[in-house]
């Protein structure tokens, strides 16, 4: 090529990459002010600042030089991110209408299609919403007969765990398992066996999109959603899973409205199919069949994988610390014995069994991003006015990190939720479910599942690490949308 045709050619690249970025960004001059941050590349945005495998972090390095609010560019579009606890709060709590909206996430938004409870929004969200809070507590979210629910499933638990008989195993399967049952018998009014074919395949297809959306593969499908529709990828399997998900909960459907009784409702299922019944000649209803499979699904995911993986990733972090799992022991020893199982109200009288759990959660922040928010308007913010529309992501690890509310806060350390008498400590820092309206429905039964299922757990067995603890890598296996621990296999050891 002639001297002249490249210099031509590379004044037609820079100025088409000048209009691209004036494009970006007249797509919000105008309309607000948005936080300041680091310039965008034409098309790809800040892609080479976000490092997708590890996403938290690179947010947290922008923060030390633009500040607790900034924003970046997904592709062509401004996010604006808040980082650290006094934002968050005031943004989703203090501001918790304006704050509300859920965001876009390309790649869940093309199966959910704004249904259901999580990915909704406006009335829908609110109708779905309150429907499910008062349907779960009626199954007895909170009550004594969803602690008798899990109970039960932590001694079917304990018998799998006893068949181990001292091998190493990957206990991700049971632990599975035995979280799904419980959200399982609230849904679907049953629990299953932990050898059931289409149960099992169920899980590991949830398993599955949870770690392809945290992948660097999910992260690029929500920053250049249609570019990578054309992409082949493990990103393609999300729909195909979702699916089958799907299938099964209309199944589940068809089989109870055979047998509904409107006296005697039995799951949550029944509830939503009464409801549909009562509402079918309202056209506008939100009761239809399309937000109750979607609904139910949510419901599953979200109430087996977080659980699983938080009990998954409390037993590896037990592991490296062997004097921590026996100052859990032997405080279950004095509260509880080994006569009976453990329950609820001994929580209040075992504040160090309580402190580790709260610890674990803060420590692997499991959700470091929440899931994305919005705003529905143009919104003053600080000195800053963010354009109706833009997506809000919080930094939950910026909280659950932040040095002065947790000294060290990259060390474990059971004594951050401990008051220098031994008594627990809260932390309004703690914020692991989110925060505001948006808060996880499922707080309440998470919270209990962790406490009687790791007591459980711990009352019977004393845990063999098939590798010296110090040689333990805790470090997450990848780090955006979720946190999942590096694969491992264990021992366990009858007390």
């Amino acid at each position: 090529m002639e001297p002249l045709g490249t210099v031509t050619l590379f004044l037609g690249v820079c100025l088409s990459c000048l209009l691209l970025l004036a494009v970006v960004r007249s797509r919000t001059q105008g309309k607000g002010r948005l936080p300041p941050g680091p310039t965008p590349l034409p098309l790809v945005g800040n892609i080479l600042q976000l490092k997708t495998s590890f996403l938290s972090k690179a947010l947290q390095q922008l923060s030390e030089k633009y500040g607790p609010v900034f924003t970046v560019y997904f592709g062509g579009d401004p996010v604006v991110v808040l980082h650290g606890y006094d934002a968050i709060k005031e943004a989703l709590t203090d501001r918790g209408d304006e704050f509300a909206p859920r965001g876009p996430l390309p790649l869940l938004d093309k199966i959910n299609k704004g249904k259901g409870i999580i990915f909704s929004n406006g009335e829908r969200w609110k109708v779905l919403r309150r429907f499910a809070l008062t349907t779960l507590r009626n199954f007895g979210m909170g009550k004594k007969s969803i602690e008798e629910r899990i109970q039960e499933e932590a001694r079917y638990l304990l018998e799998k765990l006893q068949d181990t008989k001292g091998k190493p195993f990957d206990p991700t399967f049971l632990l599975s398992c035995a979280a799904s049952n419980i959200i399982c018998s609230i849904v679907f009014g049953t629990r299953f066996d932990y050898h059931d074919e289409r149960f099992l395949d169920l899980l590991n297809r949830n398993t599955d999109n949870f770690r392809i959306i945290s992948s660097p593969w999910g992260q690029l499908s929500n920053i250049f959603p249609t570019l990578m529709d054309f992409i082949p990828g493990p990103h393609h399997r999300l729909s195909t899973n979702k699916q089958k998900l799907k299938e099964f909960v209309l199944e589940a459907s068809k089989q109870n409205k055979d047998t509904l009784d409107p006296n005697a409702p039995r799951d949550f299922l029944d509830c939503f199919l009464l409801k549909m019944e009562q509402e079918k000649k309202n056209s506008a209803s939100e009761f239809n069949t399309e937000n109750m499979l979607t609904s139910v699904a949510d419901l599953f995911s979200a109430g087996t994988e977080t659980t699983s993986t938080t009990i998954r990733y409390g037993l590896l972090i037990l592991q490296k610390y062997p004097e921590v799992e026996e100052k859990v022991h032997e405080e279950i020893d004095r509260v509880v014995g080994r006569a009976r199982a453990p329950c609820i109200a001994d929580r209040g009288q075992m504040p160090y069994t309580d402190a580790v759990i709260h610890e674990i959660q803060r420590f692997i922040s499991l959700v470091p991003l929440s899931v994305p928010h919005s705003v529905a308007k143009d919104t003053p913010f600080r000195q800053y006015v963010i354009p109706k529309g833009t997506t809000i992501i919080p930094v939950l690890t910026s909280a659950l990190y932040d040095s002065k509310e947790f000294p060290n806060p990259t060390e474990f350390d059971p004594q951050h939720f401990l008051n220098k008498d031994g008594t627990f400590r809260k932390s309004d820092y703690f914020v692991p479910f989110s925060a505001g309206k948006r808060i996880c429905a499922g707080e309440g039964l998470a919270r209990m599942e962790l406490f009687l299922f790791l007591t459980t757990i711990l009352q019977h067995f004393k845990l063999n690490p098939l590798k010296d603890p110090k040689d333990i890598d805790l470090s997450p296996l990848m780090s955006s949308t979720g946190n999942f621990p590096r694969p491992y296999q264990l021992s366990i050891l009858p007390r």
